[in-house]
């Protein structure tokens, strides 16, 4: 499903960084991404959401020129990746989930091989790779065996590498998939200064809670969309109609909440349920005497504010809040 709000508004009218029509990739009987069709304004941190299988690694590939679609078309500052994908490549730096740093070879020693790889001028490497060095911590380390560093910091390295180019659009692969909450944190504020600066970033997670970091994401499902907003104005669309619910057994507790009058959506979170209604300070009690009367043991019923992972599962159900 697109809700409609694939397009971002262009200031002054700045044409986008990415355009996709009918972006859509199959592998023989299996469509990994089905018509995607949204815009990425320059400048922006646009987010690619969803869980594995759902089409992430097939769209950034295709974005990178590196797979091309089986059809549709998107354009990189106005390059067709089907047309043109070597003005495409010209513009960006796609980072893998497994980026190909050389494990033989020190912090410095890639970095200086990427800077050769790209052509980066002689009287723009020492500022470029000070720079580098600061955004990552990676200084002290520069003469460490690629292979030697934590898991952290080979991404951190990885994107140091990218970016020595200094591309205008960056594209990222789940950069913090299985990395240390730390270098977590070290690696969005490296993303959070190249777009202050000015670089267009796309980046994929299956993380909800990196959701929120970015301007705009698409939530992403078996190669469909079936949101595209603001995490706020995502979130929005469930507020004041969610109810968490702490009960015994939540899992049998499900389907009786789902045939409760006002509850359009049951979803167990841990050891709850959430639900969502159609008046979250109005069905709290209802709910409540509804699970106890069918023997259920009720902790309490509160509203909450939704989470993006809430608007996801109500999105994938199909069913819409009034």
């Amino acid at each position: 499903m697109n809700d409609g709000a694939g397009s971002a508004p262009r200031a002054g009218g700045e044409p986008a960084a990415i355009e996709t029509h009918g972006l859509t990739r199959s592998f023989g009987a299996v469509t990994a991404v089905r018509d995607l069709t949204l815009t990425v304004r320059p400048g922006e941190l646009f987010g690619l959401v969803g869980p594995d299988g759902a089409g992430k690694t097939t769209t950034l590939r295709m974005l990178a020129a590196v797979l091309r679609p089986s059809g549709g078309d998107a354009s990189v500052f106005g390059h067709s990746v089907v047309n043109d994908p070597e003005a495409v490549k010209a513009d960006i730096a796609y980072m893998s989930q497994r980026f190909g740093l050389y494990a033989d070879l020190t912090v410095a020693e890639n970095l200086d091989f990427y800077a050769d790889l790209y052509e980066v001028p002689a009287d723009e490497r020492a500022r470029r790779l000070e720079r580098l060095y600061q955004f990552s911590n990676l200084a002290s380390f520069q003469g460490r065996l690629a292979g030697q560093l934590s898991g952290g910091m080979k991404q951190k390295l990885g994107l140091s590498c990218a970016l020595i180019h200094e591309p205008r659009l960056l594209l990222l692969d789940e950069p913090t998939f299985g990395v240390d909450p730390v270098s977590r944190r070290d690696l969005w504020v490296i993303v959070h200064e190249m777009v202050a600066r000015g670089v267009t970033a796309v980046v994929s997670t299956a993380y909800m809670d990196e959701a929120e970091r970015f301007d705009r994401l698409a939530l992403l499902h078996q190669g469909t969309v079936v949101a595209i907003d603001t995490p706020q104005a995502l979130q929005s669309s469930l507020a004041g109609k969610l109810l968490a619910v702490r009960v015994d057994r939540p899992r049998e507790a499900r389907p009786v909440a789902q045939a409760i009058p006002g509850v359009v959506l049951a979803a167990v979170f841990g050891d709850r349920l959430h639900l969502a209604v159609d008046d979250a300070q109005r069905r709290a009690g209802e709910v409540e005497a509804a699970l106890r009367r069918a023997g259920f043991a009720v902790a309490e019923v509160v509203p909450i504010e939704p989470s993006l992972e809430d608007v996801f599962v109500a999105r994938l159900s199909g069913e819409q809040v009034a």
